[in-house]
C-alpha cells in the first residue's frame, strides 16, 4: 500500500539554485522525532534559509523550520529549527566533508520529499555565486520567458 505524497516534493528551496552552482547531489534520510513526519506531509516546512554541516563524522541540516503539529500532544518538538540528523553512508560524509573545506563550496538542502514512506533530503555541494553570475542567471531567464512568450503568441495566431 502507498502513501499518498509518496514521491511528492514537499518542500524546495529555490533560493539556492540562484545563490549557488550546484556540482552534486546527495539523497539523504531524516531523524524526524514525534510528529515531524506528520507536519512534513502537511507541507509545513521550509528550507530556504537552512544549511547542512558536518560535525563529528555526522552530517546536520540546520535551520530548517518544521512547524509544530496542530493535533499533536507532548512530543510536540520545542524547537522547529533544530539540528536534525542526516542518514548518509560514511563514504559520502567523508566525500562531503572534503568538498566543504575547499573553498567557497557549502552543502545546501535542495528539496524535502516523500520516498516509500521515508522522508528524504536532497542535498547539494554548491559554489557561491558572485553578484554578476546572478545578473547573468536573471538575463538568461528573463530571455526563455520572452522566447516562451512569443512562441504561444506566434501559436495563437496560427489558430
Amino acid at each position: 500500500m502507498t502513501k499518498k505524497n509518496d514521491g511528492k516534493q514537499l518542500a524546495q528551496n529555490k533560493k539556492a539554485s540562484y545563490d549557488y552552482f550546484i556540482e552534486d547531489t546527495y539523497e539523504a534520510g531524516l531523524v524526524l522525532t514525534g510528529t515531524e513526519i506528520k507536519s512534513l506531509r502537511g507541507g509545513r516546512a521550509n528550507i530556504s534559509d537552512a544549511f547542512c554541516t558536518i560535525r563529528n563524522g555526522e552530517a546536520f541540516v540546520n535551520n530548517m523550520h518544521i512547524s509544530p503539529f496542530e493535533q499533536g500532544n507532548r512530543h510536540n518538538p520545542s524547537d522547529p529549527t533544530r539540528a536534525r540528523k542526516l542518514l548518509l553512508k560514511k563514504v559520502q560524509i567523508h566525500k562531503l566533508l572534503g568538498l566543504a573545506k575547499q573553498q567557497g563550496y557549502t552543502i545546501v538542502p535542495l528539496k524535502i520529499y516523500v520516498r516509500n514512506g521515508y522522508a528524504k533530503l536532497l542535498i547539494g555541494v554548491g559554489k557561491g555565486k558572485k553578484q554578476f553570475d546572478k545578473r547573468e542567471s536573471d538575463a538568461k531567464r528573463d530571455a526563455q520567458r520572452d522566447i516562451q512568450r512569443a512562441l504561444r503568441e506566434k501559436q495563437k495566431i496560427a489558430r
